[in-house]
């Protein structure tokens, strides 16, 4: 497997995981007040997420360029 095929099977899971914590983020949101203690650790969760699935698609698009 290519380098490049390996990071888009790698960028399918990181998108799967940036959904799922938008949608633990957005689940959370409609309970509160309920839960309000754990806004800083899924929002840390769902950044975290899709700061990574950025940097992926930028090394996407790099070796895509090359």
């Amino acid at each position: 497997m290519s380098d490049v095929e390996a990071l888009k099977a790698e960028l399918k899971k990181l998108s799967a995981k940036a959904t799922q914590s938008k949608m633990d983020l957005h689940d959370l949101s409609e309970e509160l007040p309920i839960n309000w203690q754990q806004i800083m650790d899924v929002a840390k969760k769902a950044h975290d997420a899709f700061a990574e699935l950025e940097q992926k698609r930028a090394q996407l698009k790099s070796l895509e360029a090359a």
